[in-house]
């Protein structure tokens, strides 16, 4: 009886693991929710309401983690409220998904910037503009 409630609660693990697909999904294989809540975001950023925003973009990132077009925009709505830390944290983690992606480099710089590590800064916009030139 324990061994067959061993395999149990193994096999449950095991089919709550990810699989390999959902870690190498594209960015236009966002999940349709995910990108629902995105827009809700973008919605309520425009009007300037960034707690429903906040809201609506880590709304998206619970449905799907690899949204990194809402691990951007929470970067963006951290810098808007003054809080260049948390956004080099959120923009390093859009860019563990995508290492080239030039909204999250020059984001990073930018808010790198702000905290006044000036040549972090630097090198992460001219690692942009060699990626401009590609």
């Amino acid at each position: 009886m324990r061994i067959s409630l061993l395999a149990l609660g193994a096999g449950l693990v095991l089919a709550s693991l990810p699989v390999a697909s959902d870690a190498q999904r594209a960015d236009n294989d966002i999940l349709p929710q995910s990108v629902a809540l995105m827009n809700q975001g973008q919605a309520a950023q425009a009007k300037g309401d960034l707690d429903a925003a906040i809201d609506a973009y880590e709304s998206a990132l619970a449905a799907d983690p690899r949204n990194r077009s809402a691990i951007i925009a929470l970067a963006q709505v951290a810098r808007a409220q003054g809080l260049p830390g948390k956004a080099i944290g959120l923009y390093r983690e859009a860019l563990l998904l995508e290492p080239n992606d030039i909204v999250a480099l020059a984001g990073q710089g930018e808010a790198l910037a702000d905290k006044g590590a000036i040549e972090l800064a630097r090198k992460k916009l001219a690692d942009v503009q060699r990626l401009c030139k590609d």
